[in-house]
């Protein structure tokens, strides 16, 4: 329970930035959530089906925002800043 929770938790983070090369793993993340949502229903966990459902809809959001990332440029690498001439160092 507490790694599934932990993971969860972290989907719901807003400070969240999955890495789009991960959306396969989110999918099957999702899939499970799913799963479970079937699960509680049938044992009639009330509870357990809302909190699913919040889960279901923040990994949702995180997938539509991997995609639009993904689509918009790709990766964007800036390099590393050159601090010489401002510390009096040449080369």
């Amino acid at each position: 329970m507490g790694d599934r929770w932990f993971r969860e938790a972290c989907i719901r983070c807003p400070a969240l930035r999955p890495d789009p090369a991960q959306a396969p793993r989110l999918r099957e993340i999702i899939a499970n959530l799913h799963a479970r949502v079937t699960e509680a229903q049938q044992q009639g966990w009330l509870g357990e089906i809302a909190g699913l459902e919040v889960h279901i809809a923040a990994a949702n959001e995180k997938l539509t925002a991997m995609s639009c990332l993904t689509a918009r440029h790709g990766a964007v690498h800036f390099g590393m800043p050159d601090f010489r001439a401002a510390t009096g160092r040449q080369g």
